[in-house]
């Protein structure tokens, strides 16, 4: 029987500062969504380039992953942790950031 492998995730109102500031923020949205904002000092790697650009990804420091609502994202944890990263998805993604009033830059 196939067990689903669980996604390790956060909340945005359990997510506090310390992860946010040891993590690689990871968007893996597209680029027009990026344009739009996201979170300062994240790095934009599209889900579809991420196997490709794995590399960018650094391999001792953990990985949040963002996308617009957490299905992407979770995805590219899932890939991360796979090949051995510590990656944890945001739950509800730039969607939950944003409605909790966390800052967006469009930098």
């Amino acid at each position: 029987m196939f067990q689903n492998q669980q996604i390790p995730s956060v909340v945005v109102a359990e997510l506090d500062d310390t992860l946010l500031a040891e993590a690689f923020v990871l968007d893996v949205r597209e680029p027009d969504e990026w344009d739009r904002g996201h979170i300062d000092g994240a790095v934009h790697i599209p889900l579809g380039d991420l196997q490709q650009r794995v590399g960018e990804v650094p391999a001792d420091q953990k990985v949040l992953c963002v996308c617009a609502v957490g299905g992407r994202s979770g995805m590219a944890t899932q890939f991360l942790n796979s090949i051995g990263r510590e990656a944890i998805n945001l739950d509800g993604g730039m969607h939950a950031w944003q409605v909790s009033g966390r800052p967006v830059s469009t930098n």
